[in-house]
């Protein structure tokens, strides 16, 4: 982080409470910087049903922003939430899907929603995020102008690009990932060193802003049970009976509460309500090689070479792989074939794949699995 690039910019950071984004504020401070402190107010439509950490969440906000001399300002994005990333994530389970709304949380609240309300007014939105990012001089248009590419964390178990995949270029072009260099350990020895209030909270788990809510429950709320057949796959055996698709994924193999297991989650049929599950401790049905994504999304406009890194969950590994184009009939939909090195685990319609460049340190962006 440059002091001369931030001089005289307007920064806002989206102030969470947890460790990372407090320690955000402490290096923007040491900078001399004094940036404007958001708390995203998100939560259930019905509080009272949920046990929500969003009070401890403020409190602990508000006490780093008073010992920067910082402005704190709670922005209410409730609605887009339960209207936005919410309706994404019921569209997809209810389609038998796997849904990612982390993913789509950055791009529709903490850069959207945020961004309409407060955010436009900055020159920067800065987050304490687990990415980084690099910008190269390139000469378009009969001049010279440079471009931002969004890049990968040292720390290979916290990076969070894989969450940052579907931003779009607008808003890397404001992000600021001030914590970005670091490895978790150093953050919380940061924290620590300036006894941050936060410095020994533990990480957030579960779904973006919704605390310590259960997945499984958040589906339920909505979409409520709807019981069906499990059938083992090789056999056509009927082996129990599961409380609705949705809370199930490809590649599951923990929870499923049937005697004679392990089992492995490796198909659903949305029509039929049937659940399909292989029986073994790594059935080779659980994985998967070749595979199409599509609704490509390039973060900067820049499409991915043929020979790639790739993810299809938060994971610290990297897996190589060859992309081939497919672009089919529809000039707007960007398709690619998948032909990964090694077969992968649990691959499910829904996923993001995201697609890295061969040394995993440039981010092109990600497509949905679409098998």
């Amino acid at each position: 982080m440059n002091i001369k690039e931030l001089e005289g910019k307007r920064i806002a950071v989206l102030l969470s409470g947890g460790v990372d984004s407090s320690v955000v504020v402490y290096e923007l401070a040491r900078l001399g910087l004094h940036p404007d402190c958001f708390y995203i107010k998100i939560g259930p439509e019905e509080e009272e049903e949920w046990d929500c950490s969003s009070e401890e969440d403020l409190e602990m906000a508000t006490a780093v922003a008073a010992k920067y001399g910082c402005r704190l300002e709670v922005v209410d994005c409730h609605r887009e939430y339960w209207d936005q990333v919410t309706k994404y994530t019921m569209d997809k389970v209810r389609a038998g899907l796997t849904p990612n709304p982390d993913v789509m949380c950055n791009r529709l609240i903490k850069f959207g929603a945020f961004h309409e309300k407060r955010g436009h007014e900055y020159d920067l939105i800065a987050t304490g995020h687990y990415a980084t990012t690099e910008e190269e001089p390139v000469f378009e248009g009969g001049g010279p102008s440079r471009r931002k590419w969004l890049c990968t964390s040292p720390d290979p178990v916290k990076d969070q690009t894989d969450f940052l995949a579907q931003i779009y270029d607008w808003q890397l072009e404001k992000a600021l990932f001030p914590i970005g260099h670091y490895v978790k350990d150093e953050v919380r020895k940061i924290a620590e060193r300036e006894h941050l209030v936060s410095a020994h909270r533990r990480d957030s788990q579960g779904i973006c802003f919704l605390g310590k809510i259960n997945y499984n429950d958040y589906i339920r709320r909505f979409l409520g049970e709807q019981p069906g057949n499990v059938i083992e796959l090789e056999t056509g055996k009927r082996i129990g009976e599961h409380r609705g698709l949705w809370f199930h994924t490809i590649g599951q193999r923990k929870g499923m509460g049937f005697s004679g297991g392990p089992w492995f989650v490796v198909k659903k049929d949305v029509a039929a309500n049937i659940l399909y599950v292989s029986h073994g401790y790594d059935p080779e049905t659980a994985y998967k090689q070749d595979f199409p994504i599509h609704a490509f999304h390039s973060i900067n406009g820049q499409l991915p070479p043929e020979r790639v890194t790739l993810k299809i969950r938060h994971t610290p590994d990297y897996l190589p792989a060859r992309l081939e184009p497919d672009y089919g009939d529809d000039s707007h939909d960007l398709r690619y074939m998948v032909h990964a090195d090694a077969p992968i685990h649990g691959v499910a319609p829904g996923q993001f794949c995201v697609i890295y460049d061969d040394q995993h340190h440039r981010c092109y962006g990600s497509g949905e699995i679409t098998i």
